[in-house]
């Protein structure tokens, strides 16, 4: 059977302009700026502005990816949008992202929590390693801050809005996904919940009255979790590329608490400099975290043609996903938004 690897060609990002820093916060919830920074490192957030949208921020994004790959809308053959905060529940904000865009292909969503960007970035791969599509747009985007309570201080100094998006072409060579690790452990899903609005809870005066629209998380059973899965999702996936931690060249975790992260370093006893954190400027933007946080260690340098990256997360379901990709592009010495040069594309058999 014919099989390509794929390789990330384009990419882009998009927050909004609002920040909502800590010490907002102090003004609006009980908690503190000192507070929120020790238990999680964040020390601002960014908030859509009224009107704005997911598919807006994932239109951005997308347009972003589109021009570094040198690719226009119609040449995509498929979308993929990973989100936890469509705009709609019908229709999904692939289709509307494919119409904003004025591509003609296929797209789908991906609803796995936090870990939807990996999730979709492997589904992605697994249609070129086959061979039935070239041009893949995946987008990981959320609109998260209308879903909280922002008189619970357990969530709303949390999470922040965002999107971000990469382009999946093929390549002759090893590059793009080398390995994967998938996981959810349903049991636990009712530790980080919107209860109401679904088929199981409809929407009512009563619901709402319930505050059963807006995220409910268990924050120290969330944070048991992670804490266990990050470091045995890294090893896992490195064990299935034939890797060690010494092969790996920057390591991407899932931006949702600086002390998850700093647990899992020390576990696995990583250099911190070869772990990407930008939690401290946008908190946990869900499936648009990794995204967001690969542009901008690549705006920052440190993607290198060649280098292999671990990207972990962690989310709803609770779910876990981590990839070991291998960068396949020369990156642009600018904000990543002109074309970057890319090996040919071209179908190669398997070995």
């Amino acid at each position: 059977m014919l099989q390509s690897y794929s390789q990330i060609s384009g990419w882009g990002k998009y927050v909004p302009e609002k920040r909502l820093t800590n010490f907002d916060l102090e003004k609006m919830v009980d908690t503190s700026h000192e507070w929120i920074v020790q238990r999680t490192g964040i020390e601002e957030r960014r908030v859509a502005a009224k009107g704005e949208t997911g598919g807006d921020m994932a239109l951005a994004a997308s347009r972003q990816a589109l021009e570094t790959a040198g690719l226009k809308p119609t040449d995509l053959d498929l979308i993929i949008v990973a989100t936890s905060t469509p705009d709609y529940f019908v229709p999904a904000l692939s289709s509307t992202l494919q119409a904003a865009l004025g591509a003609t292909c296929p797209a789908f969503t991906v609803m796995t929590g936090c870990t939807g960007f990996v999730y979709g970035l492997v589904t992605g791969h697994q249609f070129i390693a086959t061979g039935a599509f070239k041009r893949i747009l995946v987008v990981g985007v959320e609109l998260i801050t209308p879903f909280l309570d922002w008189e619970d201080r357990n969530t709303c100094v949390l999470f922040g809005d965002g999107a971000g998006a990469v382009v999946l072409t093929p390549s002759p060579g090893p590059r793009g996904v080398l390995a994967f690790d998938l996981g959810s452990n349903g049991e636990l899903g009712h530790n980080l919940i919107l209860e109401g609005g679904g088929g199981a809870n409809p929407m009512s005066h009563q619901m709402i009255d319930n505050g059963q629209h807006y995220l409910k998380m268990n924050g120290r059973e969330v944070f048991k979790f992670a804490t266990r899965i990050l470091p045995q999702s890294t090893q896992a996936v490195l064990n299935n590329a034939g890797m060690g931690l010494d092969d790996i060249d920057l390591i991407i975790p899932h931006q949702a608490n600086a002390r998850i992260i700093d647990l899992a370093v020390r576990y696995l006893k990583i250099d911190p400099k070869k772990v990407f954190v930008n939690v401290n400027k946008y908190g946990n933007t869900s499936a648009a975290s990794i995204p967001i946080a690969l542009v901008e260690a690549i705006e920052q340098g440190r993607v290198k043609p060649d280098d292999k990256i671990a990207l972990v997360s962690f989310g709803a379901g609770l779910t876990w996903a981590s990839a070991v990709v291998q960068w396949g592009v020369a990156v642009p010495p600018s904000n990543g938004r002109v074309a970057a040069e890319t090996v040919p594309v071209e179908v190669v058999a398997a070995s």
